[in-house]
């Protein structure tokens, strides 16, 4: 089953595969001093995951000072082995807020061996743009000593805007 303890502000259910908790431990995040602050205010988010097929389902509720939300999705393994990890996301959000609330969908894919890393991600905001960001980095060794890192992004929303775009490459070398 699970357990409630209220002097550490934790709260964990557990049922079949299924997980649900609360921030662990805001008691101890959080000093004596600072209880009347409103940094001092402990996060109420609600997450969960739970196995569905191949894959897991997975969301979030909470709120912040202004605002309620809500995250959830799918995620599954495509493959992993020696082509490397590929796994795939399905996601959606709902924002509340003071002047109205907000919609986005997206998915994202993700690819990674022992040298490398890509993820690439598009989203719609219902109601507004799309967009799409492409990251990718890699750290190979060209000899005993030396290693080249290199990584780069591509961020578009698409309509009016231009690419934002950043490249970073680096050779180390140990003497």
């Amino acid at each position: 089953m699970g357990h409630l303890n209220l002097s550490d502000a934790q709260v964990k259910v557990t049922r079949d595969q299924s997980n649900i908790g609360l921030v662990q431990n805001a008691h101890q995040r959080y000093p004596e001093y600072y209880k009347y602050s409103k940094i001092a205010r402990h996060q109420r988010d609600l997450t969960w995951e739970s196995k569905a097929g191949k894959g897991k389902v997975f969301g979030t509720l909470g709120q912040t000072d202004d605002s309620l939300f809500g995250k959830g999705g799918y995620k599954q393994d495509i493959f992993k082995d020696q082509r490397g990890h590929l796994e795939g996301q399905a996601y959606g959000s709902r924002v509340l807020g003071p002047n109205g609330g907000k919609s986005l969908m997206g998915g994202k894919l993700d690819w990674s061996n022992d040298n490398a890393k890509v993820s690439a991600d598009i989203n719609k905001e219902i109601g507004g743009r799309s967009g799409l960001t492409v990251t990718g980095e890699g750290k190979w060794k060209l000899d005993k000593n030396t290693r080249l890192s290199a990584g780069g992004h591509v961020q578009k929303t698409f309509g009016h805007d231009k690419p934002d775009i950043g490249l970073e490459a680096r050779i180390e070398h140990d003497f």
